[in-house]
């Protein structure tokens, strides 16, 4: 095994046991705190297969901005702990059978014809050039991904406020 491949493999191991935490913690932040490790394997294995701009895009956006908006949702929606319920099987069924199926798919892709060595050829976008060509042919995407973020901010704050007049918490400055 190749020192690539034992990489490889830590990462990938990293990435699931990161991710299967942030399903499973009942806490959000710590959801995102594990989402966010997941992301940030992410982008070192991006950085592995010669993807330097995809891994520090993955950063900056997911790890990033994508993350503190969560958080900041979530400190904004105020979820008491009382909320917070026990899911029923009814409800973890779906998930498990989605679950179920992309692991058969996973496995069935690397173990498929292992003798096959298909080469991919190396491509190489400098971030200039990369920027040039999303800002002009995929401006309005770009335009509208920022505008429904723009919109979350705004409900956040709203739910945020809503709970907090409708929770009975009162404050002294106020008439």
């Amino acid at each position: 095994m190749t020192l690539y491949a034992a990489i490889f493999y830590i990462l990938a191991a990293v990435i699931l046991i990161a991710t299967a935490l942030a399903i499973t913690r009942r806490n959000l932040v710590h959801s995102v705190v594990y989402l966010i490790i997941s992301f940030f394997g992410s982008a070192m294995l991006y950085y592995l297969f010669g993807a330097p701009l995809l891994a520090v895009l993955e950063i900056i956006i997911y790890a990033g901005a994508i993350m503190v908006l969560f958080i900041f949702i979530i400190m904004m929606i105020r979820v008491e702990p009382s909320a917070l319920r026990k899911p029923t099987l009814k409800e973890w069924f779906p998930a498990g059978i989605l679950g179920f199926i992309y692991l058969a798919v996973a496995l069935l892709v690397v173990s498929k014809d292992p003798g096959s060595h298909t080469t991919l050829k190396i491509a190489l976008a400098r971030p200039r050039i990369f920027g040039q060509f999303l800002f002009q042919k995929y401006w309005l995407s770009v335009e509208i991904i920022s505008f429904l973020l723009l919109i979350a901010l705004i409900g956040a704050l709203y739910f945020g406020k809503a709970f907090a007049k409708g929770g009975g918490e009162t404050k002294e400055d106020e008439p």
